[in-house]
């Protein structure tokens, strides 16, 4: 078995490959707006979608805007 150790965890060919999107919760109180826009700058993704109105949970929050947000993702990245 291979120790996975000293292995490269993160790759441009592995996690690289995979399109990214981020989903902003403008009224998240747990993890900020700001914070948010800083984990994006740090970690680029391919697309940014922002839910307005919407909390930490956007599931429970607003769940038909949350799910016209995925599936528009879904398509566009499928």
């Amino acid at each position: 078995m291979k120790d996975l150790r000293n292995a490269e965890r993160f790759t441009k060919g592995g996690f690289g490959s995979v399109s990214r999107a981020y989903v902003v919760c403008d009224e998240d109180n747990a993890i900020t707006e700001r914070f948010q826009r800083w984990m994006i700058d740090n970690n680029p993704v391919d697309e940014v979608k922002e839910l307005k109105h919407v909390d930490h949970m956007p599931m429970l929050c607003d769940p038909k805007q949350l799910s016209v947000c995925l599936l528009d993702l879904a398509v566009q990245y499928a």
